[in-house]
């Protein structure tokens, strides 16, 4: 749930800061801001949520940040390859940015990102 509100987030902020004649941004300068304010977004909710984290914010943001940067340069990186260079459709580089980011991320947040847990206080173990 959180993926998906991040993302919700990303689009409303990118189309908002858009059409904001105040802020001035371009489109790219717009994307920017929104996925930066969604990443921002995501780390303290995947944190305090999904993975009940008890690390140190020291030591989990940076990775965050690491995990954010590679999920962008797939973004934008696999439009370039698989359109520009391979002159495939734009659909399957969407479809395939929506799947694998999501994926990797999930994988790289449980096991490297928010390694800590907090105990479970349920006593089921």
């Amino acid at each position: 749930m959180v993926g998906i509100a991040a993302t919700i987030l990303y689009a409303a902020l990118a189309a908002a800061f858009v059409k904001s004649e105040r802020l001035g941004f371009s489109p790219v300068e717009a994307s920017l801001a929104a996925y930066a304010a969604a990443a921002l977004f995501s780390y303290l909710a995947h944190r305090s949520k999904t993975f009940m984290s008890s690390g140190p914010h020291r030591s989990e943001a940076p990775r965050f940040l690491v995990l954010a940067a590679i999920g962008l340069a797939i973004a934008c990186g696999a439009p370039a390859l698989l359109t520009a260079k391979l002159g495939l459709p734009l659909i399957f580089p969407i479809v395939i940015t929506c799947l694998l980011v999501p994926a990797i991320n999930f994988v790289v947040l449980d096991r490297w990102v928010f390694a800590q847990r907090i105990p479970d206080q349920s006593g089921d173990g």
